[in-house]
């Protein structure tokens, strides 16, 4: 099996030494091809680019950027996968000029990728604000109306995404994040999109009180990409933050359950560790204690740096 990572890494992206030196030299030096190498040479394949790296890097997705990452796609059979952006943008909110503008960023980095023929672009169709509302004391009647408002403008938005940049209707990825699972599952129907299933949000109880295998089993005509990471079980709206995006073995994950599940379904799609790279490696080898035909050889971390 192959796994892949994301590429926000903190830790490569800003590390204190540098950042202390020189902040502004820092963020002109920063080369995203290197960093994807990085992560491939420590053993996955998809990376998962981010169309939120921009925010810190402007260069991140410039013509130069995408060029680099292209040769090192030809040179070395890496593939890419795009979480598109999620931080400062809300495709589903009320206020319409936002909403336009949501949907402007998104369009722009997926024509900015399209040299690299990403296999899945991930999209957070709901954001903060719709969040802001599920968690929301509300009476459940007035909840459901809201989010069903929610759910409609984003539609909305992924109906002008597809049209803006053409691309397949299933290379997009609905994520389930925080935001009712069955409200998810209805829009990915309703525009022929795939699924991006998150195990950790699932378990967190992000998407409701639906369980992970049930959750599978639901989506598994649309299952575009897996992201993997662990949780304890947890149920909403008692939700405790922070407990996912847990290395393998750490939380309620059923890990053998899970790569078996997925290989019985014949499912060849990215599966993408949305860890640390350190916590990313620990996972791998977690997994290849369980089995160890699932995952390539070791490589050694410390000779990557």
């Amino acid at each position: 099996m192959k796994f892949g990572i994301m590429a926000m890494q903190i830790g490569a992206l800003a590390p204190s030494d540098r950042l202390s030196a020189d902040p502004a030299a820092h963020v002109a030096g920063f080369d995203h091809a290197a960093l994807a190498l990085t992560l491939h040479k420590a053993g996955f394949n998809p990376i998962e680019l981010s169309g939120d790296l921009s925010l810190f890097f402007p260069q991140a997705f410039s013509p130069e950027s995408i060029q680099s990452l292209a040769r090192l796609q030809n040179e070395t059979g890496i593939r890419y996968t795009l979480h598109l952006p999620l931080w400062s943008v809300e495709p589903s909110t009320l206020q319409q000029p936002v909403r336009e503008g949501s949907v402007q960023a998104i369009v722009a980095n997926i024509e900015q990728t399209l040299p690299l023929e990403p296999e899945m672009y991930v999209l957070h169709a709901t954001g903060a604000l719709a969040a802001e509302f599920y968690r929301m004391r509300l009476p459940d009647a007035a909840r459901a109306m809201i989010l069903k408002q929610f759910q409609a403008n984003a539609g909305n938005s992924i109906e002008t995404i597809l049209k803006a940049t053409g691309i397949p209707s299933r290379k997009l990825a609905i994520e389930t994040i925080e935001f009712p699972f069955e409200l998810t599952l209805e829009l990915a129907e309703r525009y022929d999109t795939s699924i991006c299933l998150d195990t950790g949000h699932v378990l967190s109880g992000f998407s409701g009180n639906v369980e992970l295998f049930e959750a599978l089993e639901r989506v598994q005509h649309r299952l575009g990409e897996v992201h993997l990471h662990d949780s304890p079980r947890q149920r909403f709206p008692s939700i405790e933050y922070g407990k996912d995006h847990q290395p393998l073995g750490s939380g309620d994950l059923d890990t053998e359950t899970l790569l078996n599940w997925l290989l019985e379904h014949g499912f060849e799609s990215p599966i993408v560790f949305e860890l640390t790279l350190d916590q990313a490696v620990a996972s791998l080898n977690h997994i290849r204690a369980l089995r160890s035909t699932w995952v390539d050889d070791t490589v050694d971390i410390k000779k990557l740096r």
